[in-house]
């Protein structure tokens, strides 16, 4: 009996669909930023009178004293539909996501959607621009190509965490919050001066006991942000992983980790600590873990689809070389053979007559 054959996707043939052609779009900008406004009033101004989209930006955006003045602005303000973070829902009612400004605006993107999201196209107008590949001068055919699907995707997965608060488990209690991160939950030691102790499980077997500053649980995409900083290898994207790196342990033999996507992870204050610990997920909702508390982990069924420049390898070495300077060096001088023999060969015919003599 001959077995079935097994194959490996290709990464590279990951594309994007529109099963419908995209009527909404979202527009997310850098905050704080008056460099971005143009782009922003530009963009925007164009997805209206020239693709007839509809536009929504968040409420706050149309309160910007910079934006009041725009008069180009003015003149579609009107048509811009609006929602408030927390308030309303977006799910459903999005086709795809536009990103004006750095790495964070993805990670708010991100934040916006707690099931699944829309691909999300990301220029890079701010600061570091890891997950930001396109760049804004010739927006309108990078636009158009993705709307008319010639693009690539990067699936980035994402990290479903729960808080269970002591005696939770045992109680008949309304569901736990989700929280969905993109980069890394963090567990540490907070104010406190004493070595977080940390006990980590995974698919409920113990693992090991963390002592030092405390644990980075990360995503791929997430191994190149907090993680890398702590000393971890940079995993693709398109890898199905969890990362786990401590953070400053205390024992020279603690090394980064990576474990197979989809396991659970179990983290708790141990119970001879003599701190509790802090939490935060993505750099926001930092809370407190006290004893008898768990954080629960594992990767999320819904991941962010990012829209490409190029395609998945090329995006990612270039933004390593860009943000990260990897491998980075001083180039070695071109070895000319026939001169260096030349003048090695001179140099040992005057050693010998050094000796000789």
């Amino acid at each position: 009996m001959v077995g079935s054959i097994r194959t490996i996707q290709d990464p590279a043939s990951q594309r994007l669909t529109w099963y419908k052609p995209p009527l909404t779009v979202l527009v997310i900008k850098k905050v704080r930023d008056n460099s971005v406004l143009p782009p922003f009033v530009q963009l925007v101004t164009w997805l209206i009178e020239e693709k007839r989209m509809v536009v929504f930006v968040e409420a706050s955006v149309l309160e910007d004293p910079a934006l009041a003045r725009d008069l180009r602005f003015q003149a579609v303000r009107d048509r811009l539909q609006t929602f408030r973070d927390g308030t309303d829902d977006l799910q459903d009612r999005i086709d795809f996501i536009v990103c004006l400004g750095g790495d964070g605006t993805l990670l708010y993107a991100s934040l916006l959607f707690q099931q699944s999201v829309p691909p999300v196209m990301a220029f890079h107008l701010g600061s570091l621009g890891f997950l930001t590949p396109f760049e804004f001068d010739n927006f309108q055919e990078q636009v158009t190509n993705v709307l008319e699907g010639h693009a690539a995707l990067t699936l980035r997965s994402r990290l479903r965490c729960i808080i269970m608060r002591k005696g939770e488990e045992d109680k008949e209690a309304k569901p736990p919050t989700n929280l969905l991160v993109l980069n890394e939950v963090v567990v540490d030691r907070g104010p406190s001066p004493y070595l977080s102790n940390i006990d980590l499980f995974i698919d409920g077997k113990h693992v090991t006991s963390v002592q030092g500053d405390g644990l980075i649980v990360s995503t791929p995409t997430g191994s190149t942000a907090y993680a890398v900083a702590a000393g971890a290898s940079m995993i693709h994207p398109s890898v199905p992983a969890i990362m786990i790196t401590p953070i400053c342990p205390h024992s020279l033999s603690f090394r980064p980790i990576v474990v197979p996507a989809g396991v659970e992870l179990k983290i708790s204050v141990s119970p001879d600590s003599r701190n509790t610990s802090w939490v935060s997920f993505d750099g926001r909702n930092r809370q407190e873990l006290f004893h008898g508390d768990s954080l629960r982990v594992t990767t999320s069924i819904y991941p962010v689809p990012s829209i490409c420049a190029a395609d998945q390898i090329t995006d990612w070495f270039d933004s390593l070389a860009e943000c990260l300077h990897w491998n980075v060096r001083k180039k070695q001088k071109h070895l000319d053979e026939l001169s260096d023999l030349t003048h090695s060969s001179s140099n040992d015919t005057l050693d010998s007559l050094d000796r000789d003599s």
